[in-house]
């Protein structure tokens, strides 16, 4: 997401896909190595098709905590963007964004917790049935660096593992939080 507020050409790409037109995945990611969280998320088996030698990280966390997160960042976004004096191509991202995880995920019951856990759960049993565990991660980032640099065949930094306030770092890329 914070790639597509920095580079507008992208936004052309996911309004295909959510009109239900096909995209080219090379080119959505042409200069990219890796593509985290949404939108991309959503196309998580087009993409494992398209990149069959690539890794998955799947991240999961505590279901509470989950939800609070997704409440006040992502299922807010999608309940409140139409109201929010946003640059054109964010405005349109984001409604490309609504069809494709706010509808198709979530059902457009973003604010109902029980279904968005519900939905939570089914995308994780989804990418455990359908990837291979040599190619899957499932991945809670309290783990810190051993498990994820064991699946990527890397050493693990020398710093700590990173922890950000996501939250708040969420909303300063659309200009705040709205009240």
């Amino acid at each position: 997401m914070h790639e597509i507020v920095e580079h507008p050409e992208q936004v052309a790409h996911w309004q295909a896909l959510a009109a239900g037109r096909a995209v080219d995945w090379r080119e959505v990611f042409a200069g990219y190595r890796a593509q985290v969280d949404w939108p991309g998320a959503h196309v998580w088996r087009e993409l494992a098709a398209a990149f069959p030698q690539a890794k998955v990280v799947h991240t999961i966390r505590p279901e509470d905590r989950w939800w609070a997160s997704f409440d006040k960042t992502i299922g807010k976004l999608l309940r409140r963007y139409r109201d929010l004096p946003l640059p054109p191509h964010i405005a349109d991202i984001l409604t490309a964004w609504n069809e494709l995880v706010g509808k198709q995920t979530f059902g457009g019951a973003l604010d109902d917790r029980e279904i968005a856990l519900s939905a939570y759960r089914h995308r994780t049993e989804e990418v455990r049935a359908a990837l291979p565990a040599d190619r899957l991660l499932v991945f809670d980032v309290a783990q810190g660096w051993a498990p994820l640099c064991a699946f990527l065949g890397v050493a693990a930094p020398a710093e700590p593992f990173p922890h950000h306030k996501l939250r708040a770092d969420f909303w300063e890329v659309l200009g705040g939080e709205p009240a």
